[in-house]
């Protein structure tokens, strides 16, 4: 095993963790060849197979476990060392680990801005991935800190409310409804909706609205991205909700407009995210101490103020 190298291990644990070549290749950002050629010189200096596959599925052989339980604690190790490393540093070098759920791509970056300004050394590594991906870096707890619109309720961890996420309804700028005072949710639902993919936290406060009203949300189409939204809302293919901040660079010439519906805006929080008993670095600790003490500030400064003041954020909870 010790002509084994760190980027083998490294690509045999996704592989393991996703029972998938492709999603690990997608993951490491590896075109799949080569996270199969990695795999397989692995195994030779094993000298068993690691993996058998049956008929479609990917299965782990027993070396291929022991491997993986080996590997988990090789990382694990690794991590504290890394956080070991970073506490000596202090500030002045050291890496910040984020996971985030696409829709905090139009959040996160700005607030970073002013971090890595305050703090050069520090390199920080961001991925931006759906709700699930997310989900399970958090499970594998392979990042420092993960932001999410929608925390896990089955999972021991800990979570904090730092800024607002209002939900909005976005229309084609001459959509019938525009010009419309307090549009009920009846006359709402008689609309086609585009929407993000079934699970997404949206998606899911969306429905929990219209189906407490005993209303039918009428979903005509379906897509993966907030972009795609968007352009489907300026195509006047229907209309959507979507976190205001999906609006933040959208000028006084955007073909979007934010109706006025009743029951909108739905108020939600971006929380930050770890699990319980965690130990954070110290570089982990300064941006989560940022983000809950200037966050709304400084996401205020680098928006548009007028924007964010839909009330208030609730007392942090733990779970």
């Amino acid at each position: 095993m010790r002509q084994a190298t760190l980027h083998q291990l490294k690509v045999f644990e996704a592989v393991a963790r996703h029972n998938s070549f492709t999603r690990a290749a997608e993951e490491l950002f590896l075109t799949q060849p080569t996270v199969s050629m990695q795999v397989k010189q692995l195994s030779k200096v094993v000298g068993l197979p690691l993996f058998e596959q049956v008929g479609k599925r990917l299965y782990l052989t027993e070396a291929g476990k022991e491997l993986y339980t080996t590997c988990r604690e090789i990382f694990e190790r690794l991590s504290q060392f890394e956080i070991a490393i970073a506490d000596l540093k202090g500030l002045k070098q050291g890496s910040l680990r984020l996971a985030v759920v696409t829709t905090a791509k139009y959040v996160i970056p700005r607030l970073l801005g002013p971090f890595c300004q305050r703090y050069p050394g520090i390199d920080v590594s961001l991925t931006v991935n759906n709700h699930e991906r997310v989900i399970e870096n958090l499970v594998d707890n392979r990042d420092d800190l993960y932001i999410l619109s929608q925390p896990p309720e089955d999972l021991d961890v800990s979570i904090h409310p730092f800024l607002e996420n209002p939900l909005v309804v976005l229309a084609w700028r001459n959509h019938p409804l525009a010009n419309e005072k307090n549009i009920s949710l009846k006359r709402l639902a008689e609309e086609p909706f585009i929407m993000r993919e079934p699970g997404s936290g949206t998606r899911k406060a969306v429905q929990r609205l219209f189906d407490d009203q005993g209303l039918e949300l009428k979903v005509k189409l379906d897509l993966g991205s907030n972009e795609a939204i968007k352009q489907a809302i300026a195509g006047g293919l229907g209309i959507s909700v979507l976190s205001l901040h999906t609006m933040a660079l959208e000028g006084p010439s955007s073909p979007l407009t934010i109706l006025d519906a009743e029951s909108f805006p739905i108020q939600r929080y971006w929380y930050i995210v770890y699990p319980a008993g965690k130990q954070l670095s110290i570089i982990a600790q300064t941006f989560f101490d940022y983000l809950m003490n200037e966050g709304k500030t400084v996401a205020e400064e680098t928006a548009f103020h007028d924007l964010f003041n839909y009330g208030s954020k609730p007392d942090s909870e733990e779970k």
